[in-house]
């Protein structure tokens, strides 16, 4: 008779931490920094079809790195989530907090209990009055919640990302500086080659406090263009028809007259 199979619980746990790891540092990085009027969101992401980062309600955005098809699953679960919690109370009673620990409980079940753990990291940011009251909470594939200050990176070699924030990011900072930042860093390979990234290669997008309840936005076209080659002071480009996007530079202001995209709207982003 054979002596049945046994493996310590922590050799599991050690083993699933790992898969986890190697599958998250194989995605490309994203990166999440707050500006002067808000919180930025910026990926590596040829695709104009798969986001990585989307609107779940009012002033919250979802970004995420890692497996498509399992962060992708998570992102569909909080937009339920928040639009059952905003028609069922008040809008104002869905906070990024409440979701993240929805969110942690998630991935916590499924890293003990299914067999193969998510190979994801995610961001829950909030957008708030002031750069005070921002918050953006990073979770990991075991459900670890960190509550973030200032900016986070995640996928790829996110620590060496996030020393390289570290050391360019300040408050206050306008959205051309932390984007031309973001990009500087998701630039910076290994062993210090360097590799430029085109606006087509990024995903850009906000939560900007200053638009009326729907904070979320998407930079793309020739805005995007004109923030990350600007020098200080505003730029102002034509949006569409009837609409112009004006971007802060230093000592700047910034408004939009284009509406809002994102799942918020009966119909979701990706």
């Amino acid at each position: 008779m054979s002596m049945p199979f046994y493996v310590p619980p922590e050799q599991v746990m050690k083993d699933r931490a790992d898969f986890a790891r190697k599958g998250i540092a194989r995605g490309r990085s994203v990166i999440v920094v707050g500006y002067d009027r808000g919180i930025a969101f910026v990926a590596e992401n040829p695709s104009r079809a798969l986001h990585k980062v989307s609107e779940i309600y009012d002033r919250i955005a979802f970004a995420a790195v890692g497996r498509y098809n399992e962060f992708e699953s998570l992102r569909v679960a909080g937009i339920r989530y928040a639009d059952l919690r905003g028609y069922s109370y008040d809008r104002t009673d869905v906070t990024a907090r409440a979701l993240a620990n929805t969110y942690a409980q998630t991935l916590g079940a499924v890293f003990t209990q299914e067999s193969k753990p998510f190979e994801i990291e995610i961001v829950v940011a909030e957008v708030g009055v002031d750069s005070d009251t921002d918050q953006i909470f990073r979770l990991t594939y075991d459900g670890s919640v960190a509550d973030e200050q200032g900016f986070v990176a995640m996928g790829g070699a996110s620590d060496a990302a996030e020393e390289r924030l570290g050391t360019g990011w300040r408050p206050g900072m306008t959205l051309a500086e932390v984007l031309r930042l973001a990009v500087d860093v998701l630039g910076a390979g290994e062993n210090g080659e360097r590799r430029a990234l085109d606006e087509g290669q990024l995903e850009v997008a906000v939560l900007d406090r200053d638009r009326p309840r729907r904070s979320f936005r998407r930079i793309v076209g020739p805005l995007l263009t004109r923030l990350l080659v600007e020098a200080p002071g505003a730029a102002e480009v034509t949006a569409g028809p009837g609409s112009t996007e004006t971007v802060a530079g230093e000592g700047g202001s910034a408004s939009s007259a284009s509406p809002a995209d994102g799942p918020g709207s009966p119909t979701p982003p990706s």
